[in-house]
């Protein structure tokens, strides 16, 4: 939205956006300079300069994107056997014992939605390493491997929870809204070089994002951005399954349906602030799911998380400090 309504020009800046097949191809092109900057994975800027999954590389966000907006969805097949949330799939997975392990797909091995979904996992008793298996499979494959059987289900972002509740090959058993309210969820990632050698054209990518951020939290503003979003060169998926997860109500399937207000934030609720503690849900999700063995000092969080770059593009905007001013500045601890 930022390109279509100017923004980047507003800020004097010419972008050239690049759709990409996945988050590692992503991840891989900001590393080895084919990329200056991406829409990622709230989880990649850490994970890439700690080298988790990947070669080391000192990354940064100045920019929250988005907060919530995954779903887990699960299979026909697991419906009609009974499965109604975790601690039904976990009676599913023990009568599969010694026959076919239920295997679940996340977009990344280093993303929330691996997170979110052993955390749900869990609730239902169901040992995330040892009862199921996880793999990892771009975003836009996952309902064509549910319909074809090679996933029994999948933690991902929208659209593509709902295209399977559309096309009844699937149901969403929950929300990242319901699993962890206000989770960091996407970000603007760069090197640390481009952030210091070109700290000017970055504060003005930030500042002309967070302006789209603003624009893109207004319900009313929902449909037009659906409307472009649908388009070949963006996400190419019919507009009635992008609405779904933009507009209430939220449909789980079989005649669930709720009205989830913040499904999805773009802006408002401090959403746009990189803080320590958004920093802090991502690292004590990595120690806590072994990726990470050791804490890191908060000082390497604030480094990866940067609300002073934040700060200095809102100022760019003059609006002061934007929202930095509910930041909390004491120590979080970082807790395996």
């Amino acid at each position: 939205m930022a390109q279509e309504l100017g923004l980047y020009r507003k800020y004097g800046l010419r972008v050239q956006l690049c759709r990409e097949a996945g988050w590692a191809t992503i991840r891989d092109k900001i590393i080895f300079g084919e990329l200056e900057a991406a829409h990622a994975l709230a989880t990649l800027p850490i994970a890439t300069t700690f080298g988790l999954g990947s070669v080391r590389c000192d990354c940064l966000t100045g920019l929250i994107l988005s907060l919530n907006g995954n779903a887990i969805t699960l299979s026909e097949a697991l419906w009609n056997c009974g499965v109604r949330d975790a601690r039904t799939l976990r009676n599913q997975a023990m009568e599969r014992r010694g026959r076919k392990v239920l295997t679940l797909g996340v977009v990344s091995m280093y993303s929330s939605h691996n997170f979110l979904l052993r955390q749900w996992l869990a609730s239902g008793g169901i040992n995330p390493d040892q009862e199921v298996r996880i793999v990892a499979v771009p975003p836009p494959q996952m309902h064509i491997n549910l319909k074809a059987g090679n996933l029994d289900g999948y933690c991902v972002g929208e659209p593509w929870n709902s295209v399977a509740v559309t096309n009844g090959t699937g149901w969403c058993a929950a929300t990242s809204t319901q699993l962890a309210s206000g989770h960091p969820e996407k970000v603007l990632l760069v090197q640390k070089t481009f952030a210091e050698r070109r700290s000017e054209e970055h504060k003005g990518l930030i500042a002309a994002l967070l302006d789209a951020c603003e624009y893109c939290d207004v319900p009313s503003n929902r449909e037009e951005m659906l409307q472009v979003l649908a388009r070949p060169q963006y996400i190419h998926t019919p507009v009635e399954y992008l609405r779904k997860g933009f507009l209430p109500p939220f449909n789980f399937g079989h005649g669930q349906i709720e009205h989830l207000p913040n499904f999805t934030i773009f802006h408002g609720h401090d959403a746009n602030v990189p803080s320590l503690q958004k920093a802090s849900w991502v690292i004590n999700h990595f120690l806590h799911s072994g990726v990470l063995k050791t804490p890191l000092d908060p000082e390497a969080a604030r480094q990866t998380f940067r609300a002073d770059i934040y700060e200095q593009a809102c100022r760019l905007m003059g609006r002061g400090a934007c929202e930095v001013g509910s930041l909390n500045t004491q120590t979080v601890m970082m807790m395996g």
